[in-house]
């Protein structure tokens, strides 16, 4: 199993929702994050007054998946959270070597 970690511009969530579920996927955790890559934030002018705006909002959306698949799950996210520009976000994939269901203590591939 392997953990897929996308941390993407948050109004491209809906698209890469509709594609993970499209391919089966029916578990993520969503969370709203603040970070910087490249662009290092911006310059915003509020009131009359500018101020930077180091942490730019993002969503991590973290799905755990079967080996099998983590190419076309991969490949979706990509393709929905894709605009091209500066900040479209990152991909981290990590092997899960355990996962437990507690209401029904399966576990493995058949927990998630």
């Amino acid at each position: 199993m392997k953990k897929i970690e996308a941390v993407i511009k948050p109004h491209k969530l809906e698209e890469v929702k509709g594609a993970l579920t499209n391919m089966g996927i029916e578990g993520m955790t969503v969370t709203d994050v603040k970070g910087f890559g490249r662009q290092r934030g911006h310059i915003e002018i509020y009131r009359g007054s500018e101020y930077a705006v180091d942490f730019v909002p993002k969503m991590k959306v973290e799905s755990v998946v079967a080996d099998n698949i983590v190419d076309q799950a991969i490949a979706a996210i990509i393709k929905a959270a894709k605009t091209g520009k500066v900040g479209d976000g990152k991909v981290f994939v990590s092997h899960v070597e355990h996962a437990v269901r507690i209401r029904t203590e399966e576990s493995g591939e058949s927990a998630v």
